[in-house]
């Protein structure tokens, strides 16, 4: 029990001794920063901070440790122009046997409006009448014989709610 109190008023003691470490410091810091300016050849400290503040940019207000961004110019997309003559150059690619990516890529526009543009000439065919197409040109499948299945018999079901005795009964007339 003895080493503990004697732990304790050391522990006490440390932080008696650090407590006055972080004042002296802080007079120090203090005294210091008061004389910044002088040491810079700074007749006041606002003028000081004037300089300081101008030579950080925008105001001291950056984020430490963040490099500042470049003004980033606007990646928005104009919208294209499907005229008259775009449509025939798609359709002219079109029956030259490009892909719609190919054809995105020589006329300058998304791949989206080619296919709307193949849709609005009619060289598209929808999914549905392909499948149609598809069904009715292959030949109906040969009908195979159905496997014998072994018919299993269903179990008889019981009625008699409550057992009665079976005794035998003797036929009339005996």
């Amino acid at each position: 029990m003895h080493m503990i109190s004697s732990q304790i008023k050391e522990l006490a003691a440390a932080r008696e001794k650090l407590a006055e470490l972080e004042r002296t410091v802080e007079t120090g810091l203090r005294q210091e920063l008061s004389e910044l300016h002088e040491r810079y050849g700074f007749s006041d400290v606002k003028s000081f901070l004037k300089a300081v503040t101008s030579a950080a940019g925008s105001g001291g207000r950056r984020k430490a440790g963040r490099p500042k961004k470049a003004a980033a110019t606007p990646k928005t997309r104009k919208r294209a122009v499907i005229t008259a003559a775009t449509r025939a150059w798609v359709k002219k690619l079109v029956q030259a046997g490009k892909s719609g990516s190919q054809i995105a890529k020589a006329v300058g526009i998304s791949l989206p409006s080619v296919h709307n543009i193949k849709k609005a000439l009619g060289l598209v065919k929808s999914r549905r009448s392909k499948v149609k197409v598809a069904a009715a040109k292959k030949k109906p499948a040969k009908k195979m014989p159905a496997k014998k299945r072994s018919v299993k018999k269903a179990p008889a079901k019981r009625v008699s709610a409550a057992p009665q005795a079976s005794a035998p009964t003797a036929a009339p007339g005996e």
